[in-house]
């Protein structure tokens, strides 16, 4: 109740600010949050642990990627009670991103379009970064990293990217998440493509066997995929994981559909449209990647989650695990605890 009074007075003030603003302000605080050892004081909801990809998770609620893309402030965002933590997407050199104004709140519809374009300050920052904190060290919980290509790598040769951050990233991961469908990249979702993934998943996969042989250390791999895909590509994406026996998928990013919120202002801005609209997409692509895969390959829920009800709706879809990120925007820290709560 008290988190929920917090973000209540707090709210009007960040969403008089840009977007991106708010965003940097947040991090800012989390991160001080951290380092002071404030983010201590919060008490964790209580949850059953879940089993998932070979790791137990402290509870199945996760960040999503995207908030925190440099790993800089890990230990503030673990105060908040995730049972993982989502760091990225992360590129082999630094990069800067689309120009701005590259983020938009859409409030009437609980939603957020952004074009950030993987901004973030290169693969060893993060791998830095996560090192140095007390989440890693201590092993407080599950820390995932998303890794994805520089955008002036020529898509035929967006292998190469991924295999560089994959080796760098395997020491400190316990899942390595691949990103091949952020809108905001140009051609990725290409990667999505049958004969494109196939000779993708073919080389990330050799390259984490020999990882874990040198590591004496298996590291999972999760895809995440887009919410705009039918339902025959479902079917070849869920064939091939299951042929390079990937250990989860991540449903779903951001959408390019505009049909939700039509008429409302920043809706014709290019770019990741997250929040309430993407919520029925995410959750039948959930729906069908169960119905292929069954209980071969789990599956991490992610997109619209707004309330406890969103987050039991993706699990009886057939998510073992879910993730938050435009939801907190707008319900505020409270989320994490009511998700946990809600699926035990």
């Amino acid at each position: 109740m008290m988190e929920k009074l917090m973000y209540a007075l707090i709210r009007p003030v960040l969403f008089s600010m840009d977007p991106e603003n708010a965003h940097e302000f947040t991090m800012k605080s989390m991160k001080l949050a951290g380092a002071t050892g404030l983010s201590l004081l919060n008490p964790k909801a209580q949850a059953s642990p879940r089993k998932v990809m070979g790791l137990t998770f402290p509870n199945p609620v996760g960040l999503a990627a995207g908030l925190d893309k440099n790993g800089s402030a890990i230990d503030g965002i673990a105060s908040l009670g995730f049972g993982f933590i989502e760091l990225g997407t992360v590129t082999p050199r630094p990069q800067p991103g689309n120009p701005k104004p590259r983020m938009f709140r859409i409030p009437a519809a609980e939603a957020i379009i952004n074009r950030m374009g993987f901004n973030n300050a290169g693969v060893d920052v993060l791998v830095s970064n996560v090192k140095a904190s007390r989440y890693f060290r201590k092993k407080e919980g599950i820390l995932g990293l998303n890794i994805g290509k520089n955008a002036d790598t020529p898509i035929e040769r967006a292998a190469d990217d991924y295999l560089i951050c994959l080796q760098k990233v395997y020491p400190v991961a316990d899942y390595i998440a691949i990103n091949i469908s952020s809108p905001n990249t140009k051609d990725l979702r290409q990667l999505q493509g049958e004969s494109e993934l196939d000779d993708l998943l073919s080389q990330i996969k050799d390259m984490q066997m020999r990882l874990a042989d040198s590591h004496s250390r298996y590291v999972p791999l999760a895809l995440k995929i887009a919410p705009d895909v039918d339902n025959e590509q479902v079917k070849r994406i869920a064939a091939t994981l299951l042929q390079y026996r990937i250990d989860g998928v991540i449903a779903t990013n951001t959408t390019v559909q505009r049909d939700l919120i039509k008429n409302l202002k920043h809706a014709e801005e290019a770019g990741g449209l997250s929040g309430a609209p993407v919520r029925d997409l995410s959750t039948h692509v959930v729906r069908l990647l169960k119905s292929e895969l069954g209980d071969e390959i789990p599956i991490i829920g992610v997109g619209g989650i707004m309330n406890s009800m969103d987050a039991r709706e993706k699990t009886e879809a057939g998510a073992s695990l879910i993730q938050l990120l435009t939801g907190m925007v707008y319900r505020g820290p409270a989320l994490v605890k009511e998700c946990v709560r809600a699926l035990g």
